[in-house]
C-alpha cells in the first residue's frame, strides 16, 4: 500500500511517498522536488561482519534518462560513476553513517537514483531525504531521521534549496545536514563571507531540516501497524573481568606511548604497548582474543581525550589552539607553470599549477544541464600510500581522494580571475607526499602559492585549517590544526579554507550525533585564527602573484573580429585555421561571438598568429592605406585584393594623376601595388585610388568639381558605368567578403 506525503517546501511541491517502488527492499522511498525525482533502497544483512568497523556502502546514480538524454561515448549505458556522483554519495553516507547504534556491524546498502532531472532543482539534497526515509521505515535500526537542505544568498537574502539559475547569482552555496535539533555534516564555497554570515546560513538551513523531517516522520507515522519492526541484534559484551583487567594493565603504558611527538614513533609505541598487553592477556583469556583487542582500542581513544580535556595539551605538546610549525618552499619545480612545497607538521603537499589554452577545459555530461557542461579549473588531489609509510594496492582515485580534491577546489575557485580576464584553463595536482592530518588543507595552501607562483591573478592568498572537537557530556575542547590520531580517535573533522576576508570553502562532519550552533560558532571563530596565522607565514614565502608568467606557459592574447568574418577564419573544412597553426605553431580557437583566443609558448609565434588573423578578418577602413595584389585588370580598371578575399576597384582615372588610355600601361595581374581606401558604397563595394598616394605633378591643374577637367583629369563617366555593370555581371562580387562566409556555415 503506497503512503504519501505532499507538503509545500521552499516555494515548490515535495512528495516523499513509499510502497509503489522497489517493495521487495528492506525500505524505500520516492522524493519528487518540482520535476525532479529520486528513489532511495535500503538493505541490510542478516549476519554481523567480521570487520572492525560499519560496513556501509552508500551508491548514488544519475539516470540519463532521467534527463531525456542518451549516455556519450561508445558504450550507450551507464558507467562507473562520475566525480559529482561519488560527490553526492559521500554526502549522504557521511550524513547517516554516524547515527547507527553502536556497534551495529551488520552490512547496509543504500542506493541511491536519480529517476527525473528537471535541470531545475539538484537532486543531492534529496537523496539524504530519500534515503533517510527509506532507513526509517525499514526494519534497519536507524531511528533518527535526518534531511539535508542547499543554502543560497542572493542579493541579502536567504534562499532554500536555490535552482541552478539562482545558484549562478548566489556568493554562497553550502549544503547542511541534520536532524530536527542537531547539524551533523556541512559542505560548500562561498565568495569570501564572514564567520558570522556562515553561522546565519547554518541556522537558516537548520530550519529547512526541522520542515523536511517532520515530513519523514509524518510518512512513518501514516504506516502505522504496517510499519516492519527493527530487526533484533545483540552488541558484544565483553566480560567484566576481561575490561578490569585491560583498563588496570593498559592505561599508564598506552598514555606514556601517546605522548611521543613524533607521529610514527607515536604509532610504534602505542602497537607495542598494545601487543604486549595482549600477549600477556590472551594467556589469561584465552577466549577473548577479539574483546582484548578492541579494548585496547577503547584505552587509547579514552586516554587521548582525557589529556586534552584535563590538561589542555595534546599528545604532541601542543595546545589546543596551535598551529604546527610551517615551513614553505616555491617553485621548486623548474618546469612547471607554477609550484609550492607545503609542508606543516608531518603533513606535506607538492603541488603543481598548470596553465592551458581554451582546448583544455574538461567537458562533462551531467543530467542537471540541458546541454554539454565545460570546466576551466580543476584541482586534482592524490594520496600514495608511501605518504602514511603504508603498502597498499592502487586502485585508481578513491572517493576520499575526489572529495578532499573538491574541497580544495572550491577554495580556489572562489578567488580565481574571470575568465574573460584570464583565459586561461588552470589545472592544480596536489601530491601527498607526508600525511598526519589536515592533507586536504595543506593542499588548498599548496594551490595558493601555486597560483601566486604561476602568476595566476587571483584576488588573495588561500589558506585552510583542519579543526578537531573532543566532547564529553558538557565539556569540550576544539582543536585547531588537528593531527591523524586525533582525526581517527575525536568527534569532529571541521575544515575551514578561506582569505584575510572571509570564507571561500568549508567541510565538517562529526562522528557523534549532532552539534549545536554554538559549537560550531566557536570553532569558526578559532579557525579563523588559525588560518590567519597560517596566511602570515605564506606571505613570507610569496607575497604576491609573481609579475610574470613562467617561460614553459603558453602565452595568449585574445581580439575580437566581426561574426561575419568567422567563416572566412575557419575556411573550408578548417583548411585556414589548421594552416595558420602550422605555419605559427600558436593554438587558435573562436567562439560563436567572434572572440579569437591565440595560444603560443614564445611570443613571435604568437604575434605572428595574430598579425595573420588579423589580416583575413580585418574590416577595410575609408582611408587608410593598404597593398594589395592586382588580381584582375579591364578597360575601366583592375580589382586589387587588399585584404585576404576582399577586393576593391581602381578606376583607372584613379590610376594616376595624367591621363591613362589603357589599364595595362600602370599595372598587370599579380603586380603589388599601394592604394588608399576613398570610398565604401551602400553595397559595400569598395573604390581605391593609386593616385591619392602620390603628389600631383607640379604644373598641373585642379580637376573641375562641376564634372569637367583638363587634360588628364577629365572624368571617364562612360567607363564608370560599364565599370558597375561588370562588377555585377561576370564576376562575383568580393569587397564584404560575406560570400565566402555564407556557402562555408552552409
Amino acid at each position: 500500500m503506497t503512503q504519501r506525503v505532499e507538503k509545500t517546501f521552499a516555494g515548490r511541491k515535495l512528495v516523499i511517498e513509499t510502497g509503489r517502488m522497489a517493495k521487495q527492499a528492506a525500505g524505500s522511498a520516492l522524493v519528487a522536488f518540482g520535476e525532479t525525482m529520486v528513489l532511495a533502497a535500503v538493505t541490510v544483512s542478516e549476519t554481523q561482519s567480521p570487520l572492525d568497523f560499519f560496513p556501509l556502502l552508500v551508491e548514488y546514480r544519475e539516470k540519463t534518462y532521467a534527463a531525456g538524454k542518451i549516455p556519450g561515448g561508445y558504450i550507450k549505458r551507464e558507467g562507473r560513476p562520475s566525480d559529482a556522483e561519488i560527490l553526492s554519495a559521500r554526502i549522504v553516507d557521511r550524513s547517516i553513517r554516524p547515527l547507527f547504534p553502536e556497534g551495529f556491524k551488520n552490512e547496509v546498502q543504500v542506493f541511491i537514483y536519480v529517476i527525473s532531472a528537471d535541470q531545475e532543482n539538484a537532486p543531492d539534497v534529496l537523496a539524504l531525504v530519500a534515503a533517510s526515509a527509506a532507513l526509517n521505515v525499514s526494519k534497519i535500526p536507524f531511528t533518527t531521521p535526518v534531511a539535508a537542505v542547499r543554502v543560497g544568498r542572493i542579493q541579502d537574502k536567504w534562499v532554500l534549496n536555490p535552482t541552478f539559475e539562482q545558484l549562478a547569482y548566489s556568493d554562497l552555496e553550502i549544503i547542511v545536514a541534520g536532524g530536527s535539533d542537531f547539524i551533523n555534516m556541512v559542505e560548500g564555497g562561498a565568495l569570501e563571507v564572514s564567520e558570522e554570515d556562515m553561522v546565519e546560513a547554518l541556522t537558516v538551513g537548520q530550519k529547512g531540516i526541522r520542515e523536511l523531517v517532520a515530513a519523514e516522520q509524518e510518512l512513518a507515522k501514516q504506516l502505522g501497524k504496517d510499519r516492519p519492526a527493527k530487526m533484533e541484534w545483540v552488541k558484544p559484551q565483553v566480560p567484566d573481568a576481561v575490561n578490569t583487567r585491560v583498563n588496570d594493565l593498559a592505561n599508564a603504558k598506552i598514555k606514556d606511548a601517546l605522548n611521543q611527538k613524533d607521529k610514527h614513533g607515536r604509532i610504534a609505541a602505542v602497537e607495542k604497548a598494545k601487543k604486549d598487553i595482549a600477549e600477556q592477556l590472551v594467556a589469561e583469556f584465552p577466549d577473548n582474543g577479539k574483546d582484548i583487542k578492541q579494548l585496547l582500542g577503547d584505552v587509547e581513544y579514552n586516554q587521548l581525550r582525557s589529556q586534552v580535556l584535563d590538561t589542555g595539551l595534546r599528545v604532541d605538546g601542543r595546545r589546543v589552539n596551535e598551529v604546527r610549525p610551517i615551513t614553505i618552499d616555491v617553485g621548486v619545480l623548474p618546469r612547471a607553470h607554477g609550484s609550492a612545497l607545503f609542508t606543516r607538521g608531518q603533513t606535506q603537499a607538492l603541488v603543481a599549477a598548470t596553465l592551458g589554452t581554451a582546448n583544455d577545459v574538461q567537458h562533462y555530461d551531467s543530467v542537471n544541464e540541458p546541454n554539454e557542461g565545460s570546466k576551466s579549473f580543476m584541482l586534482h588531489y592524490n594520496f600514495p600510500p608511501f605518504s602514511t609509510g603504508e603498502v597498499r594496492p592502487m586502485r585508481g582515485t578513491s572517493r576520499r581522494e575526489i572529495g578532499h580534491g573538491n574541497l580544495a577546489e572550491r577554495a580556489i575557485q572562489g578567488v580565481l580571475p574571470a575568465f574573460e580576464e584570464f583565459p586561461y584553463t588552470i589545472r592544480i595536482v596536489s601530491d601527498v607526499l607526508e600525511s598526519n592530518g589536515s592533507s586536504s588543507m595543506a593542499s588548498v595552501c599548496g594551490a595558493s602559492l601555486s597560483c601566486f607562483d604561476a602568476g595566476v591573478p587571483i584576488r588573495g592568498a588561500v589558506a585552510g585549517v583542519a579543526m578537531g572537537l573532543i566532547k564529553e557530556g558538557k565539556k569540550y575542547a576544539i582543536l585547531t590544526d588537528i593531527l591523524g590520531t586525533e582525526d581517527h580517535l575525536g568527534d569532529m573533522d571541521f575544515k575551514v579554507a578561506g582569505t584575510r576576508n572571509g570564507i571561500t570553502s568549508i567541510q565538517m562532519d562529526i562522528k557523534i550525533e549532532g552539534l549545536d550552533l554554538k559549537i560550531m560558532s566557536e570553532a569558526l571563530a578559532q579557525a579563523k585564527e588559525g588560518r590567519m596565522h597560517i596566511l602570515g607565514e605564506m606571505d613570507k614565502a610569496l607575497p604576491e602573484v609573481r609579475s610574470d608568467l613562467s617561460p614553459w606557459a603558453p602565452r595568449i592574447v585574445t581580439m575580437n573580429i566581426s561574426p561575419e568574418k568567422i567563416g572566412d577564419l575557419i575556411g573550408p573544412k578548417g583548411k585556414t585555421i589548421r594552416g595558420i597553426q602550422d605555419e605559427t605553431g600558436a593554438e587558435l580557437t573562436v567562439d560563436d561571438s567572434g572572440l579569437v583566443t591565440i595560444a603560443a609558448v614564445g611570443g613571435e609565434s604568437m604575434e605572428r598568429a595574430r598579425q595573420m588573423v588579423q589580416a583575413l578578418t580585418a574590416e577595410p577602413v575609408v582611408g587608410e592605406t593598404y597593398e594589395g595584389v592586382v588580381k584582375t585588370t579591364t578597360p575601366f580598371g583592375a580589382f586589387v585584393e587588399i585584404m585576404p578575399g576582399t577586393e576593391g576597384l581602381v578606376h583607372i582615372s584613379e590610376m594616376r594623376h595624367e591621363r591613362t588610355e589603357k589599364t595595362e600601361d600602370v599595372v598587370k595581374k599579380g603586380d603589388r601595388v599601394k592604394v588608399k581606401l576613398i570610398d565604401r558604397d551602400e553595397r559595400g563595394r569598395l573604390r581605391l585610388s593609386m593616385k591619392a598616394l602620390t603628389p600631383r605633378p607640379e604644373g598641373m591643374p585642379e580637376p573641375d568639381p562641376n564634372g569637367g577637367g583638363e587634360g588628364g583629369e577629365r572624368p571617364r563617366r562612360e567607363g564608370g558605368d560599364r565599370g558597375d555593370r561588370g562588377d555585377r555581371g561576370g564576376r562575383p562580387r568580393r569587397g564584404s567578403g560575406r560570400g565566402g562566409e555564407r556557402s562555408h556555415r552552409e
